[in-house]
């Protein structure tokens, strides 16, 4: 049997077929008599969930980083949601009910009306609150949740995966996961592609394939359920193939990024946080081409102070040992909320009051983090990088900032290096002002993800929309190629740190429209080097 799907994440994974099964909860309406004390037992529930929470929180930063890791703070807030908790200690109250039935309750109600909204961040809120509500519920039940068993590595069968699930699979036990619902830009999608695991959604199996030999194939995202001789060879054929690259890229270490024709770029890695740098350096990154700040203040309960900051930047750029980290500010709002920055709901947060808006707008913010990294410039190679750019006058007031923060550290006696500025074109608006704004900073860094959404107007969380989604359009090229040449003209040095810089079927494009720089996660530094090292430009 052959079932089609979409891939998640690339490989061969030949294994056995087991059907990852929930523990679901079964609730039922009781009536209790103690209301205080039922209302005490969902608290104390409610903070036994936070503390695990907290917990996968730390399993997952280690697995994949901070920024991948986020949804688990989110799910903390989510949890201590007035709306969501007064409704159910209200139902409690007034209708004298268990805690479990008004968590299940509570939890389908916002559930539904998540998934009724017309805004796509909220409606994927629609399953986070069906898995914090389903957390709550199995510590009043003292249930265990759903997990693998066997200590035969096997291929993962789901309806779906919620990231707590993803983050507590024993990772030696999956050798791949395939899921009948998600998105290819869902949390647990990401999960995956970080954690090299061939995952595919969207294959609509049957429970009667649990036990059953299977081979997932990652690069066409198809299920093969019970192969016959001729397909288990080639298929094993090609599993070795892949094994036999990864040993021969790992052979491309301290090569350079040099074309046959001799035409040498700079290949970076997009980190999420300071334990990101280890794979960076193992993976023989030239530098950090986007360092993603925004993880000190996801993962704190209150404002970072400067010397938190200023510890943070100086490590990186002490590990990175004199290469280039490109620090890029503040970028959260939109799918990144911060509950002490106390942000109104948006009907449109994408296109809302977050990055370099908020810093704009809060300048006291702005400027402990840009003290934090001047400091820490004086022990490294750091550059500074401004996001959701859209206008001149945004950064002549960024530069206007940037003068006065520097003229404090030289007031105070502090040590600072001066640090290359420059911005990140992720809007229409930039790319169409390319040419301007290159006369006002050193360099571009192109962030693919943002500016395919925007041009588009495809909503890239919106699994419907996948198919109409399409990161190689003719409009983002032109885009890439005017971004270039503006650059270029006017001084600036232009590289890519969006997802689209790691897509190979492009490095050849890239290399042509004379990007210098491309920054992409670090698993795929040497896959991108190959390509480099056996593209002829001229050709």
């Amino acid at each position: 049997m052959v079932l089609e799907g979409k891939s998640v994440f690339g490989g061969i994974a030949i294994g056995r077929l087991s059907i990852y099964n929930k523990k679901e909860n079964q609730v039922k309406r009781e009536k209790i008599t103690d209301v205080e004390a039922e209302i005490t037992r969902f608290t104390d529930a409610k903070e036994t969930a936070k503390e695990q929470l907290k917990g996968f929180y730390k399993k997952a930063v280690k697995e994949v980083g901070e920024v991948n890791a986020a949804i688990f703070e989110v799910h903390q807030m989510m949890l201590d949601d007035l709306d969501y908790v007064e409704s159910i200690t209200n139902m409690i109250r007034t209708q004298e009910v268990n805690a479990e039935f008004a968590v299940a309750s509570t939890g389908d109600n916002f559930s539904k009306m998540f998934a009724a909204m017309d805004d796509d961040y909220m409606k994927e809120r629609a399953a986070d609150v069906k898995d914090i509500s389903n957390r709550v519920i199995s510590i009043l039940q003292n249930a265990e949740n759903g997990s693998v068993t066997g200590e035969e590595p096997v291929i993962l069968l789901a309806d779906d995966l919620a990231p707590s699930e993803t983050v507590q699979l024993d990772k030696s036990k999956v050798l791949s996961f395939v899921t009948r619902h998600g998105s290819t830009n869902s949390h647990t999608a990401i999960l995956a592609r970080t954690m090299n695991i061939p995952a595919l959604i969207g294959i609509d199996f049957s429970e009667d394939v649990n036990g059953k030999m299977g081979i997932v194939d990652g690069y066409t995202g198809t299920l093969y359920i019970e192969p016959d001789e001729e397909i288990m060879k080639k298929y094993e054929a090609k599993k070795a193939e892949d094994e036999n690259k990864k040993r021969l890229l790992l052979e491309l270490k301290g090569k350079e990024n040099v074309t046959l024709d001799g035409k040498k770029i700079n290949l970076y890695a997009n980190i999420g946080g300071v334990a990101d740098v280890a794979n960076a350096l193992s993976n023989d990154a030239g530098g950090i081409g986007l360092f993603r700040s925004e993880f000190l203040y996801l993962e704190s309960e209150d404002y970072p102070t400067e010397e938190a900051q200023f510890a943070a930047y100086k490590t990186v750029a002490e590990n990175m040992a004199g290469k280039k980290v490109i620090i890029r500010t503040l970028d959260i709002g939109a799918d990144k909320q911060v509950d002490y920055f106390h942000m109104e709901k948006e009907e449109n947060p994408a296109m809302g009051y977050r990055a370099i808006r908020i810093c704009l707008d809060r300048p006291e913010i702005f400027k402990t983090q840009l003290r934090a990294i001047y400091r820490a410039s004086y022990y490294g190679t750091i550059s500074i990088m401004f996001p959701m750019i859209i206008s001149v006058k945004e950064v002549k007031r960024i530069k206007e900032i940037v003068a006065e923060v520097k003229a404090e550290l030289t007031a105070e006696g502090i040590p600072f290096k001066d640090c290359e500025l420059g911005i990140m074109i992720e809007t229409p608006a930039a790319v169409m002002i390319s040419d301007l704004l290159a006369e006002e900073v050193d360099f571009f860094s192109i962030g693919t993800n943002d500016l395919t959404q925007y041009t588009l107007a495809i909503d890239r969380q919106n699994p419907k929309l996948d198919s109409f989604y399409d990161s190689h359009h003719e409009a983002i090229l032109r885009m890439l190629q005017m971004v270039v040449d503006n650059g270029h003209k006017h001084g600036c040095w232009v590289g890519i740190c969006g997802e689209l810089g790691a897509d190979t079927t492009l490095t050849s494009t890239f290399l042509k429209m004379g990007f210098d720089e491309l920054s992409v996660s670090p698993a795929m530094i040497l896959r991108v080097r190959e390509e480099i090292r056996n593209t002829k430009v001229e050709e």
